[in-house]
């Protein structure tokens, strides 16, 4: 089995037009096997935009502008891990409907594939993605916290959402 990675604050982008969403399949390290929007690990001296911005196009090969991008949603993702060890990921959570560049697969992810929104492939993603994902692509801003046990595989507890009507960095 590989080795668990430990994530601490990450930035997390969604491509959307016309009622579909972006996703591409996980190559490696957590969510590896699902369909996901792109993101990574916030570098040091990042903002979390930033992140979004740098992870998109190293991910997808798209370019955005930080007025394009429109920050939805916290998700705070308690993971135990398999020694029964624990951390917090903090994943600050962007929409992007106007980019440069058509976007293509890399490493990292694969299969870049349009979804409609209302019919997301949740049983080959996340498994809290299905609780919080729908509120932040249908536009309403979250906090969320989410439980899950070692490597991400299931969920420990209910997904906590709550509304928000600001997520100012």
């Amino acid at each position: 089995m590989h080795e668990e990675k430990v994530l601490i604050d990450a930035a997390l982008c969604f491509l959307v037009r016309e009622g579909k969403v972006l996703l591409a399949m996980k190559a490696d390290k957590i969510g590896k096997d699902c369909w996901n929007g792109y993101g990574g690990g916030i570098d040091d001296g990042e903002r979390p935009i930033q992140s979004a911005i740098r992870e998109l196009k190293e991910e997808s090969g798209v370019i955005v502008s930080a007025e394009n991008m429109e920050k939805v949603a916290i998700v705070d993702f308690h993971n135990t891990k398999s020694d029964g060890k624990t951390f917090i990921c903090r994943v600050h959570v962007y929409l992007a409907r106007k980019w440069s560049g058509e976007p293509r697969e890399t490493e990292e992810m694969l299969r870049p594939t349009w979804f409609e929104i209302k019919n997301l492939p949740f049983d080959c993603m996340m498994p809290a993605d299905k609780v919080w994902l729908p509120y932040a692509l249908g536009g309403r801003k979250i906090t969320a916290k989410a439980h899950y046990g070692p490597f991400q595989k299931t969920l420990l507890k209910e997904v906590v959402i709550s509304e928000k009507t600001d997520l100012s960095e």
